[in-house]
């Protein structure tokens, strides 16, 4: 036998005491590596096709942010499909998710001896518990009957923190612990006390109905932010459309907003709605909303005032009922006192402001915000594993982030391309080496301006010569992505295609010539 009855009873006892959650859990994973003696111990939830890490023993800290999407892990897959224990040979050619994550174990860094426990309730999946070690024959002497007895009751108190975490969410959040979506493409990472309290705040504006104006600096999630407003709102059901203010030209604002019919000015062909009536029943959100101009403010007003809006060359009036979320990297209160935000459009969307803290004040995110991007990084690549070496994340931890999250997922993007290029095979470890975060993009430029004047003619030259410095960093750090780089120099797109050409950044596509 594997428990004894005080080891069983302890365990109850952890599962049921008036502690956290998480301590809890981290109790039952503790005495499992105490009883077992196996090198790691990790409890997961399920949803939406992929495991989430609740809590880790014998692991790397940043396994805690890593999401195992079954599609790209066999064994975890087997596990979800399976009724009962799950006993992986120790000579299984399928890779294991840990391989390389239980630290210090020096050139052993595959898991040998793989034990997986589905965890259900009313017949439906809702986690696992997986115990590892090195040792090919650690778990050949334990037999099922208690593990299914554990099984059982991590099972038990696993459905009882769902349930309550459903219990504390808006009343208009209708999720279903046992009939979940699938997985989101994005989501909010992090347990530090500023995302807790964010999230807080979160789950009591969602189901409100107010609009809602989400500050912070570039970089930070703040569209992250709107999307999990709107999820547990009750429009969750209906469509969030999204808008960046900052890419929107004037001269065509209002249309994007409000629509047009046909013919109400050049190139007006057909007719068109704007955002506002996608979004009707649902959520817009206006991103960047500090630079929307100041006439198109004045429409939007009556909007959120009146529910009403006309499109451009109709005299009809158009009802829609559409809840805003705005965000901004501004201080709108210095931009109205400028002259430069409407006040009365600035008391409208800050019915209930939210602040979204700077990774630089969230550290204990790093590792989690890392192992995160890590494993996504994993599954581009194609690699069997992807790794970050202890001194990486002292890098990473030490950095002060002025780009944010955004910032620190390129960077783990480019240090995970390079390691791959320097391994040359399937596994690959990200080493302190492989990032280059010791300055930002302005810093880099600013580094090469004082040298200008010595070798440019002009201010002219000069003027371009750092421009096409500070746009070639920008583009660096945002993987090529053009239409990041403009978001992230606040410049819309179609003018900053049109600069790099000008500075020989982008060269000008010939056009064919025309046959004879």
């Amino acid at each position: 036998m594997i428990f004894s009855a005080d080891d069983l009873t302890q365990i109850a006892l952890d599962l049921n005491s008036g502690i956290s959650t998480e301590d809890r859990f981290a109790r039952l994973l503790h005495t499992i590596r105490e009883v077992i003696r196996c090198d790691a111990s990790a409890l997961l939830a399920f949803q939406g096709e992929q495991f989430r890490p609740l809590a880790i023993d014998g692991l790397s800290p940043d396994v805690l942010g890593r999401r195992f999407l079954l599609a790209d892990h066999p064994r975890l897959e087997i596990i979800a499909r399976a009724g009962d224990v799950v006993r992986f040979p120790a000579d299984s050619d399928l890779p294991d998710p840990y391989d390389g994550l239980i630290p210090n174990q020096g050139d052993r860094l595959k898991v040998h001896s793989c034990i997986g426990l589905p965890l259900r309730a009313d017949d439906c999946l809702i986690g696992a518990l997986t115990i590892d070690g090195f040792d090919d024959v650690m778990f050949d002497g334990f037999g099922d009957e208690d593990l299914r007895t554990l099984s059982a009751l991590a099972a038990a108190s696993l459905n009882n923190a769902l349930l309550m975490e459903q219990l504390e969410k808006p009343a208009a959040a209708t999720h279903s612990v046992h009939d979940l979506s699938p997985a989101q493409p994005t989501e909010m990472i992090g347990e530090s006390a500023t995302m807790l309290a964010l999230k807080k705040e979160i789950e009591i504006v969602s189901g409100s109905g107010l609009n809602v104006l989400i500050l912070g600096e570039t970089g930070v999630g703040k569209e992250l932010v709107a999307q999990e407003i709107h999820n547990w709102s009750p429009r969750q059901n209906k469509p969030l459309v999204y808008l960046n203010c900052a890419a929107l030209p004037e001269s065509i604002a209002e249309s994007e907003l409000f629509g047009h019919v046909k013919g109400a000015f050049t190139g007006a062909i057909s007719n068109r709605k704007g955002k506002f009536e996608s979004a009707d029943a649902g959520t817009l959100f206006l991103d960047e909303i500090g630079e929307l101009p100041l006439l198109i403010q004045a429409k939007l007003l009556r909007v959120l005032q009146y529910g009403e809006l006309q499109r451009i060359g109709d005299d009809r009036v158009h009802r829609v009922d559409v809840r805003i979320i705005a965000a901004t990297n501004k201080d709108l209160k210095r931009e109205v006192v400028a002259g430069h935000f409407r006040a009365d459009l600035f008391h409208r969307l800050s019915v209930f402001p939210l602040q979204v803290p700077p990774l630089r004040d969230r550290e204990d995110d790093i590792p989690l915000l890392t192992g995160f991007f890590v494993e996504k990084c994993r599954v581009k690549l194609g690699l069997s594993s992807l790794r970050i070496h202890s001194s990486a994340m002292r890098v990473l931890s030490q950095y002060d982030w002025p780009g944010n999250v955004r910032e620190l997922e390129h960077s783990i993007a480019r240090a995970a391309i390079v390691a791959r290029a320097e391994s040359g095979t399937d596994t690959a470890m990200i080493d302190a080496h492989h990032f280059d975060i010791s300055s930002s993009p302005a810093d880099r430029a600013d580094s090469a301006a004082s040298s200008y004047h010595v070798h440019c003619e002009s201010l002219r030259d000069a003027t371009d010569a750092f421009q096409r410095l500070y746009i070639e960093n920008t583009v660096k750090d945002s993987l090529g992505n053009w239409a990041d780089a403009a978001r992230a120099l606040k410049v819309d797109s179609g003018n900053l295609h049109r600069l790099a050409k000008r500075l020989g950044l982008k060269q000008e596509k010939n056009p064919q010539s025309a046959p004879k």
